[in-house]
């Protein structure tokens, strides 16, 4: 959530900063801004809405010269979403501006010590604050900027992730980053500063990333100097060749980054199996578990957290470790885990997952683990990322940029990434043979073409859409291994079209669902013709004797489900622990199509960011 885009260099920073906070939109956020500076006067320009209003806003209203700059998206924690609250803010003096994403938890004393020394607020947030702090100590102290930055830091609990510059030095920026993510860009003669990456693709390669409790002070034409907060000792950057490239980050001719992102993923699961799975040699390659196999043999129990999409993928890996490689799987929300006291011990093993790498609960989580002494395994899909940081073994997705807030191939490359580790667990503790082994791995290989073929039911699916786009509720089903594509197809259609749907397993729904059916009710069954089917097929009589409509995911040339449901979506056959794989794609079109359908902003839906990176 929240994005920050800062410059210094020889370009002019505004086109810069504007490019760039349009490239973290899917991040979610309420308001924007932009402050220049070009060496006498600070030019700033701030709004509530999106940063199309604020590039309208700043091109009639100030001047947009200056060769550094700071621009930020804000989504509304302290204080209403609006043009006052938005970022950048001004210290009292006004020599200082600054741009902050995250919380700071005691803002409150704070403000109250520094309105008795005499600081006025204009706005309710804490950043303001923040900005005021760092004044008060730098006159307080008598210190240079990043000094006064870091002493500031230091009596603030919270997270944050700052970019900070001080009318009296033109060709500074100073920022620091807990908890929040913060990447610096380097260039020729000038430096990027932004959220990720993404903001400075085209104009540089080379990135450091900061970590927890680091600032760095970076100015034109020197070298960058990292700091440790805490105690000010020199941090040395590692700096990192980007993986990502321009292609990526754009549409490519797609009306939106959600719907790119659903026809990628043929591409995208290919590419996370590509190099681990060798179903010629009958081998699957894992570094992370290659080296760290007895910690996962030896485990009591393995622990899943996780947030959103990706606790969904860990209810699927719930399944498929249990049953594959017949290990005990619990699998927590990761904003409950830390809070509930949980018992760990050090024969645990705990996998996180998380698509950016870079969320708070789940990061919060991975510490407490840590502490207890269990082994922490990161699945995420953001080389560098905070979690590839802190885990002590891991596994990237390698599903390339996801930019539409609702998550698509995550889904799917996360729960690919988890299957060959069941696999190659199975296989080492004896429990497949080598023939039953080998058809996993030619049927996951096989995946890619046949989530192809089911893109092809596009054209359905949004015929289906077209019905039933102005129900106010939906019911999603599922038994066994597709029960948590249920919940997932639900939270789908919740995020991006506002309809309200709950995913449940369909047993369950004689336990009081029931009562909600009529014909006003569309019920989306996933029925592969794969484990519990007999038992669906009654739940779908039931919803049928009460006048509820079926739209049916179904296993091509089914006949029994086909006469009974009102729709049919048909996907192909594969093994039971891969039909996710399958199901979850029409579930994700029709979620697509019905926002599309309502005018609902698909890839920005209200209230919603990318990366939740505070609690």
């Amino acid at each position: 959530m929240c994005g920050i885009v800062g410059y210094i260099g020889h370009r002019d920073a505004y086109p810069i900063i504007i490019k760039g906070l349009q490239r973290l939109e899917y991040r979610g956020y309420d308001s924007a801004g932009v402050a220049l500076f070009d060496g006498d006067d600070i030019h700033l320009a701030k709004t509530k809405g999106k940063v199309d209003d604020l590039k309208k806003k700043s091109e009639s209203t100030i001047s947009l010269m200056g060769k550094l700059g700071i621009g930020h998206t804000r989504w509304a924690t302290h204080g209403a979403p609006n043009d006052i609250n938005s970022h950048p803010h001004y210290s009292n003096s006004g020599e200082l501006v600054i741009i902050h994403n995250g919380i700071i938890e005691n803002y409150d004393s704070i403000k109250t010590e520094l309105t008795k020394r005499g600081y006025v607020f204009h706005s309710d947030t804490d950043t303001e604050v923040l900005v005021n702090l760092i004044e008060e100590v730098k006159k307080k102290e008598n210190v240079k900027l990043g000094k006064a930055v870091q002493i500031a830091l230091n009596q603030v609990v919270g997270a944050y992730a700052i970019a900070v510059f001080d009318r009296q030095k033109p060709d500074e920026i100073v920022v620091a980053k807990l908890g929040s993510p913060l990447a610096i860009g380097i260039g020729e003669n000038e430096y990027f500063i932004a959220s990720d990456a993404s903001p400075f693709i085209e104009f540089t390669s080379n990135a450091i990333y900061l970590e927890d409790e680091e600032m760095a002070i970076i100015r034109v034409g020197k070298e960058i100097k990292l700091r440790k907060i805490k105690d000010d000792s020199i941090a040395y950057p590692n700096i990192l060749e980007l993986q990502l490239n321009l292609e990526q980050i754009e549409k490519g001719g797609y009306e939106h980054f959600m719907l790119k992102e659903i026809y990628e993923q043929p591409r995208a699961i290919l590419d996370t199996y590509r190099g681990r799975l060798l179903s010629q040699q009958g081998l699957i390659k894992m570094a992370g578990i290659d080296q760290n196999l007895e910690k996962f043999q030896n485990a009591n129990r393995i622990i899943i957290v996780a947030c959103g999409t990706s606790w969904h993928a860990g209810l699927v890996a719930e399944y498929i470790f249990e049953d594959l490689a017949r290990i005990p799987v619990e699998v927590e929300y990761a904003s409950e885990f830390r809070y509930r006291n949980p018992v760990i011990t050090d024969k645990d093993v705990l996998i996180a997952i998380s698509q950016s790498g870079e969320t708070a609960d789940t990061l919060a989580a991975i510490k407490l683990a840590k502490e207890k002494g269990a082994f922490v395994f990161g699945v995420c899909n953001v080389v560098g990322s905070s979690i590839a940081r802190e885990t002590d073994a891991g596994a990237y997705t390698h599903a390339g940029p996801e930019i539409g807030v609702a998550s698509t191939k995550a889904f799917t490359t996360q729960i690919t990434v988890l299957m060959l580790i069941a696999l190659k667990l199975a296989m080492k503790k004896g429990i497949f043979s080598q023939s039953k082994f080998h058809e996993f791995l030619t049927e996951l290989e096989n995946i890619p073409s046949k989530v192809e073929q089911t893109l092809k039911q596009d054209k359905l699916v949004k015929e289906i859409a077209a019905v039933y786009k102005d129900s106010p509720n939906c019911l999603y089903l599922g038994r066994g291994y597709n029960f948590p594509v249920a919940l997932e197809g639900a939270l789908k259609l919740k995020e991006i079209s506002y309809i309200h749907a709950e995913g449940y397993p369909a047993a369950e729904m004689k336990h009081g669902p029931i009562a909600l059916i009529d014909e006003q009710m569309p019920v989306i069954v996933i029925a592969p013709k794969k484990g519990h089917y007999e038992k669906l097929i009654s739940n779908i009589q039931e919803i049928k004797s009460r006048k509820g409509k079926i739209i049916a995911v179904v296993t091509e040339g089914d006949t029994s489900i086909r006469e009974l449901a009102d729709h049919v979506i048909g996907i192909p056959d594969t093994l039971e622990s891969l039909t996710p794989l399958l199901t979850t794609i029409p579930l994700q079109l029709l979620s697509y199509h019905i926002a599309v359908m309502r005018g609902c902003n698909v890839d920005q839906p209200r209230n919603l960011a990318k990366s939740v990176t505070v609690e």
